[in-house]
């Protein structure tokens, strides 16, 4: 399975600050010196080693955390969300996960998830499907948001609406027997195979999150 790509010295730069607004910087908890860095292309793709987040001032925790579910759900559906809470004196870690969703074809622009060329492509001649996960995380001065974006391809034993050799029985496998098997609606299906995150909608939801709680509209 494999993940982000690598990343170059030089951090990615961001829109100009609005006047009396700090402005949010893609940082890891790690700190400054682990800056969100754009990624290199043509390298070898490797689990990623620094968490692609944005910092952002929040001012109003209803309007902020409104605003980061609506930016979730113009790509993806959201399954559930826990937002961040004061227990005692301490405030929780707050969680957006949406479900599984096949992704957007060259037919669907009004679809977001599939984000770049490439994406684009791929979603439309193989069966993708990307599921979110989203993390808030109460910081000194504002919320840190991550945003953890994970691909599948489904990989099926046959085409699908095939009909060929349906009503034969198959030489290459024997046959299986489902009577004790559990159902189940978490299990992982054995089709889908993991292909790693997609940093590219990741990016994107991170700096349409970013626009949302920087520059509020009127």
């Amino acid at each position: 399975m494999s993940g982000c790509h690598h990343f170059q010295e030089a951090p990615v730069p961001l829109t100009a600050p609005v006047v009396g607004t700090a402005q949010p910087t893609f940082v890891a908890p790690g700190g400054a010196n682990s800056l969100f860095q754009a990624p290199q292309m043509g390298q070898t793709q490797s689990e990623p080693t620094v968490t692609q987040g944005v910092l952002v001032p929040v001012v109003n925790e209803d309007f902020a955390w409104e605003q980061i579910v609506d930016v979730v759900d113009d790509y993806f559906r959201v399954d559930q969300e826990n937002r961040v809470q004061l227990v005692g004196n301490v405030l929780t870690e707050g969680r957006i996960d949406t479900f599984p969703q096949v992704g957007s074809t060259l037919l669907e622009p009004q679809m977001r998830d599939s984000v770049g060329r490439y994406n684009l492509f791929e979603s439309t001649f193989q069966s993708i499907r990307r599921r979110a996960e989203i993390r808030v995380i109460p910081q000194q001065g504002g919320w840190f948001v991550e945003a953890i974006v994970q691909k599948e391809i489904e990989d099926l034993p046959r085409p699908e609406n095939s009909t060929a050799g349906a009503a034969v029985f198959r030489s290459d496998n024997s046959l299986r027997s489902n009577m004790n098997e559990q159902v189940s609606r978490t299990r992982p299906s054995a089709y889908w195979i993991p292909l790693g995150r997609d940093c590219e909608v990741e990016l994107q939801m991170l700096e349409d999150i970013q626009e949302r709680l920087t520059n509020p509209r009127e």
